[in-house]
């Protein structure tokens, strides 16, 4: 009896050691770099020219505003010494207010950019996104990971899915 239980547990160690040799060698691990990957992407040029117009305009309305309270301010200055208080507190609370609205602006401008951004790229990111998870498939991955320093801190021998993504994407 106790033969045939030590029997049993090796042929459940030789087993249980097969099933996890099996699984090891089916995990398949490969990694891109996702910005590498976005760069390469047809169309992102037109993306960038798009976002670098509408930071410029932002940019030119901020010098714009800037400008203005400058002058406003070298005006207060150069005729301070005449104004009555009444004056000159009407006129300090007309720089502060330009001043609160130039700061809101650059908020709001600093916001619109990164939504304008987001609302530009999201199609590029769903579609690498789309691509990656279909080479994954066709080519048995389980994980593919973004090969960026910070998150990846060591990989053994994986596969760089780059090339496989790019052609599915139609990139040279």
């Amino acid at each position: 009896m106790k033969k045939l239980i030590k029997l049993i547990a090796l042929v459940a160690l030789i087993v249980g050691c097969s099933v996890a040799s099996q699984a090891q060698t089916t995990l398949k691990i490969g990694y891109i770099e996702f910005n590498t990957l976005l760069a390469a992407m047809p169309g992102i040029d037109s993306v960038k020219i798009k976002l670098q117009k509408y930071q410029q305009t932002l940019s030119d309305q901020m010098d714009a505003m800037k400008a203005e309270f400058e002058n406003k301010y070298q005006d207060y200055n150069s005729q301070a010494a005449g104004m009555s208080d009444l004056i000159k507190q009407t006129k300090e609370k007309e720089l502060q207010d330009l001043q609160a609205r130039i700061d809101a602006f650059q908020q709001k401008a600093n916001s619109d950019l990164q939504a304008k951004q987001q609302e530009l790229v999201q199609p590029f990111i769903d579609k690498a996104k789309v691509a990656i998870n279909e080479v994954a498939r066709e080519n048995k991955f389980t994980y593919v990971l973004n090969a960026i320093e910070d998150v990846v801190l060591y990989k053994e021998a994986t596969e760089d899915i780059m090339a496989l993504v790019k052609k599915k994407l139609g990139i040279q």
